[in-house]
């Protein structure tokens, strides 16, 4: 049996630990493991190689994916889909695991369903913005990436006296600001799934200036695209001079925390058993729900949007009023 690996979409810190466990345990199962590079660009192009022990091995540590990655606009053309499925067929490939987010997850199951080929998608990416799922692969070391930001740039606001806006990744979801708000110790969170009182903040944030405060934390989330205002709101209505630090890309890098490395590999290692041991052909998704691992299928993933658990939120109710 042959299995192909590929990342696709957005990198992320985890990948590489699950690249190197794919390799390592399909051996150990008795498969043929390959890898394909350049994610769906790769699998119309043909850049896939049969995997040896020594293509991944001191890669567990490193960030990003040694497969590098893509968003493919021809994969979306049957006429390249037919090119890829050809290239596989020319390996004997008939299975693959893929990394990636719901597109890539969408991708494949266009592509199963014009050719069988059966896939497991592995949830990968630092915005945890899949629905199905409580955890995304890279969300946690992104998270630490940010707290090592947000703890640098407080230390220089308070030598200063000075406010700070801290803009992550998110797009529309803001578990990465929310979190990093909650662990951070920040004031204020903006994060498009919660209503926020400036004024209200503005009285309480003055009070404390006036009481001796230092500095002032602001987590915000791109896609709410309030980091200028914030700026300017802070400085004109609260009175602290303010500086804003867009994160940016710095979230997707960095060696994977010790909780990525793991699970990466107990996603792989369930995506890889489900692949071999099936006796007909599917497409599905591994997710991690109420502390089980558990596989659904990409139609259900698709069915609704995600959205935080209203616990979580509640721990934000002191920064937005």
């Amino acid at each position: 049996m042959s299995i192909a690996i590929l990342t696709s979409g957005g990198d992320c810190a985890g990948m590489n630990p699950a690249i190197k466990k794919f390799v390592d345990y399909c051996f150990d199962r008795g498969a043929q493991p390959y890898l394909i590079y350049d994610g769906l660009e790769g699998l119309i192009d043909g850049t896939i190689k049969k995997a040896k022990h020594s293509d991944v091995a001191g890669i567990i540590h490193e960030g990003g994916t040694r497969l590098r990655s893509s968003r493919s606009k021809r994969f979306f053309d049957y006429e390249y889909r037919k090119r890829a499925y050809e290239n596989l067929q020319s390996l004997g490939i008939d299975k693959l695991v893929i990394l990636g987010g719901d597109g890539s997850f969408r991708a494949l199951k266009q592509f199963y369903d014009d050719f069988g080929v059966s896939f497991v998608g592995i949830p990968s990416t630092i915005d945890n913005d899949i629905f199905g799922t409580d955890y995304c692969l890279g969300v946690d070391t992104a998270l630490n990436m940010i707290r090592w930001a947000t703890d640098a740039v407080r230390d220089t606001s308070a030598s200063f006296k000075r406010g700070c806006v801290i803009e992550t990744m998110g797009r529309n979801c803001g578990y990465l600001a929310l979190v990093s708000a909650v662990t951070c110790g920040a004031e204020v969170c903006v994060i498009p799934e919660l209503e926020y009182d400036l004024q209200s903040l503005c009285v309480k944030l003055r009070k404390q200036l006036d009481e001796g405060r230092k500095y002032i934390v602001a987590v915000v989330t791109e896609g709410t695209k309030k980091t200028d205002a914030l700026v300017k709101w802070l400085e004109d209505e609260v009175g602290i001079e303010t500086r804003a630090t867009i994160l940016g890309h710095i979230q997707r890098g960095g060696n994977p925390t010790v909780y990525d490395r793991l699970m990466a590999t107990e996603f792989v290692i369930h995506a890889v058993d489900r692949l071999i041991q099936q006796k007909s052909n599917d497409g599905l998704v591994i997710v991690y729900a109420d502390a089980k691992f558990k596989f659904i299928s990409i139609d259900y993933v698709n069915s609704r949007k995600f959205e935080i658990k209203e616990e979580l939120l509640s721990l934000a109710a002191k920064m937005v009023k």
